[in-house]
């Protein structure tokens, strides 16, 4: 089904007409040629397989950030109150490390793991209250370590193609910023702006590094998906026909469709009327690949 924008040539495709309220977080699952995706407030895992069709929705009894593949089975999760796993089976949710659950006007939001296998997420006040949130880092062991703090809404991380440095998006600060990255530690350092974001080009959310090097941020309030070259231009603009574009991923068996979630939550009638399809999930094909997700290893 055609979602009416990108290009002419190559279309952005709606897939799932879902409407979730905030739609985030697509992953592909390599090992089942299935994208992982949630809908944060309202407590959804989506798993949608494209060769059928058939997306299947878990509800985890609680606001759900991100969900990432684990290498023991099933998925971690970045709950409100924590980092928690998910039999996909069972539908069973285990929690094993809180964070911040004693601040219940804070919930998790999006996540990623690195190449050794611990799992990266932050947090973000209900309200957006200003500098509400952190960064935080699950080792494999189960143990959390805050690693940034003094922020507002922890969004869309990546790591560049030879780890040495980490993309992050705090999106009120209206771009994506860079730190020295060390692979064997986890550790962070010397924070710097990578690329701002013009005026009027909407909010930095989610985002993902391709197999070149290159990033794409989805920008909410933007109608839009940006491509920007390792050092920082833009590159391309993948228009959506939504205007709450949160974030994107690399899938497929070759990893060259790129699949991008939506938000229709606090949109006003007149609004929903304008885009219709809302919360949905899309893809588009860009012809360039995207990497494979990482793994928890705890």
């Amino acid at each position: 089904m055609n979602g009416g924008a990108g290009d002419a040539a190559n279309p952005v495709e709606l897939i799932i007409d879902a409407h979730a309220e905030i739609g985030e977080g697509p992953l592909w699952l390599a090992a089942e040629n299935v994208l992982v995706w949630v809908d944060i407030t309202r407590n959804k895992v989506h798993r949608y397989d494209p060769a059928s069709g058939r997306n299947v929705t878990i509800d985890v009894g609680q606001p759900v950030g991100a969900a990432v593949p684990r290498a023991a089975g099933g998925l971690a999760l970045a709950l409100q109150d924590g980092f928690a796993t998910l039999d996909l089976r069972t539908g069973r949710v285990e929690m094993i490390a809180d964070v911040e659950r004693d601040n219940p006007g804070n919930r998790m939001n999006d996540g990623k793991c690195d190449r050794a296998g611990r799992f990266w997420a932050g947090t973000m006040a209900f309200d957006e209250r200003h500098g509400a949130g952190a960064l935080y880092r699950l080792d494999v062991d189960h143990r959390v370590e805050m690693v940034v703090d003094d922020v507002t809404v922890s969004n869309g991380l990546d790591w560049t193609p030879d780890d040495t440095a980490m993309y992050y998006i705090d999106t009120p600060t209206g771009g994506v910023d860079v730190f020295d990255y060390d692979a064997g530690t986890g550790t962070l350092r010397g924070r710097g702006r990578h690329v701002t974001i013009a005026s009027g080009q909407g909010h930095p959310d989610g985002m993902t590094v391709d197999a070149e090097g290159y990033l794409w941020v989805a920008l909410w309030g933007g109608w839009a998906v940006h491509r920007y070259s390792p050092g920082g231009t833009l590159d391309r603009v993948i228009d959506l026909p939504v205007s709450q574009v949160t974030c994107c991923a690399f899938g497929g068996p070759t990893l060259e469709d790129l699949y991008i979630t939506s938000a229709a939550g606090g949109l006003s009638d007149e609004d929903l009327s304008a885009q219709p399809h809302a919360g949905g999930l899309f893809r588009y094909r860009p012809g360039v690949r995207g990497r494979p997700a990482h793994s928890y290893f705890g």
